[in-house]
């Protein structure tokens, strides 16, 4: 179940009403939902901008619809004004937008894969870097590739023993070690040059 507190909803309704545009509501979706970029998009929508399957729901003087595709991502989503000290922000807190943890019952190489894209690539991607996952073997032998920045750094020696092999073993006790196999001769644009 969505929801949008009443400060949102006049938020909205005035927005519209400055449109001028009869039955003009606004659309709900989610922007690559079920990934680490998952994002929500608000846009206005016309009659004729539906496809027909959205879920909608009426608010106080307008509609707000939610798109088919997104409603098992943006459930229990909460839609909110938040008032800080510079005015007033719309927030929107979708807890399920980027998707659930695999739990202990999925596949190592699921895990290591959530745990290096919602923890890890954030924190590289602060450098220009970024890393796959090339490989995890029966004995728990995580091998990585890395790109961008991290490819030729001089720091990615510590980068992954420190942080992410770390990070991997302290989280998911099956993971034994993290190897690289990235050659590093070959990175053009290093975060720090060796």
């Amino acid at each position: 179940m969505l929801t949008i507190s009443d400060s949102a909803q006049a938020h909205f309704r005035r927005i519209l009403e400055q449109q001028g545009i009869a039955d003009l509501g606004i659309r709900l979706s989610a922007v690559l939902p079920g990934t680490a970029k998952a994002d929500c998009r608000l846009e206005f929508c016309e009659p004729g901008d539906l496809q027909g399957d959205e879920w909608m729901l009426d608010c106080e003087g307008f509609s707000l619809f939610v798109a088919a595709d997104s409603t098992s991502w943006l459930d229990a989503a909460e839609l909110d004004i938040a008032t800080q000290a510079g005015g007033a922000q719309l927030t929107i807190k979708a807890p399920h937008l980027k998707g659930r943890a695999p739990d202990s019952e999925a596949s190592l190489v699921e895990r290591v894969r959530h745990v290096l894209e919602f923890q890890i690539a954030p924190m590289l991607a602060s450098h220009g870097g970024k890393v796959s996952l090339q490989e995890v073997s029966a004995d728990g032998v995580v091998t990585l590739r890395f790109g961008g920045g991290c490819h030729g750094c001089g720091m990615v020696d510590v980068t992954l023993r420190e942080g992410i092999e770390k990070t991997l073993r302290e989280q998911l006790p099956e993971v034994t070690a993290v190897r690289d196999a990235t050659d590093h001769s070959s990175g053009s644009a290093p975060y720090v040059k060796r």
